[in-house]
């Protein structure tokens, strides 16, 4: 069994409105995220901390890059290794060279790892503001081969969602469900399906707890750390985070704080 911790829409930096509500409360965000490493010491055999991605809210330059790097110094400080995915606004005012050296990495912001007898991929979507989701042909055409190339059982980690979860109900993008949903999802499920090696897809950036279940395979969404759950100020914060544990045979996710849920997916090999 691997037990896998996951963060998301951390969003350092000050409090955000929407629609003429608190929405962030984003000033909350270093203490929230100190109080889960705090919890995350207590779990038995973590084998890794997932970062889904938009760890600040942006505001320029000098002031995202400070932020990125306090929030990753918080995540560093988890009793295990991290694994970071880049979110939309992470990418606003930073580079891709600004996030790889925060991470310790080089390359491209997709790529792939083993962990066990589990094979991670890390996926990176790219919202153009107030337009749409998209992941390039280039990116699709490394995850067939990638996932060609391996035989282990397969998790998925990007920010945005590839499921086709309706949006209706969704505080952010009940109006705009075309920056929540990645364009190429239909083409980048198929390629996940044909490999029959994917187990689970888990993504951000909706701000709420929510599981889908396509074609065999679990598109599950995680709450922010930050979202505010109550209608106004002065405000609640969701304080989310998540753990997974995933043998052979069962996926199950608990999501912890203030918005709690848990799902639990039976694994059959035909």
């Amino acid at each position: 069994m691997r037990t896998f911790a996951f963060v998301t829409d951390l969003h350092f930096g000050p409090l955000a409105s929407f629609e003429g509500k608190l929405r962030k409360l984003s000033h909350e965000a270093p203490a929230l995220l100190h109080g889960v490493i705090e919890r995350l010491r207590a779990e038995e055999h973590l084998d890794l901390l997932v970062n889904l991605g938009d760890d600040i809210e942006d505001e320029g330059p000098a002031l995202d890059r400070a932020r990125y790097l306090d929030c990753q110094r918080i995540l560093r400080s988890a009793p295990c290794p991290v694994l970071n995915v880049a979110g939309n606004h992470d990418t606003v005012h930073l580079s891709i060279e600004d996030l790889n050296e925060a991470w310790g990495r080089r390359g491209p912001l997709y790529y792939s790892l083993d962990l066990g007898e589990f094979h991670l991929v890390v996926l990176h979507t790219v919202e153009r503001k107030d337009q749409d989701v998209r992941i390039d042909p280039g990116q699709l055409e490394w995850l067939r081969e990638d996932l060609a190339r391996t035989s282990l059982d397969t998790l998925v980690f990007m920010h945005h969602s590839a499921s086709e979860q309706d949006l209706g109900d969704a505080r952010w993008f009940h109006k705009a469900p075309h920056l929540a949903l990645v364009r190429e999802r239909a083409q980048l499920r198929q390629i996940l399906l044909e490999s029959r090696k994917v187990r689970a897809v888990f993504n951000g950036h909706v701000h709420r707890n929510h599981l889908d279940l396509i074609d065999g395979i679990p598109y599950i969404t995680i709450q922010s750390l930050i979202e505010n759950l109550d209608d106004d100020a002065p405000g609640r914060p969701a304080a989310a985070h998540a753990i997974a544990r995933i043998d052979a045979h069962r996926l199950v996710i608990r999501v912890h704080g203030q918005d709690p849920a848990r799902y639990q997916i039976e694994h059959r090999r035909p």
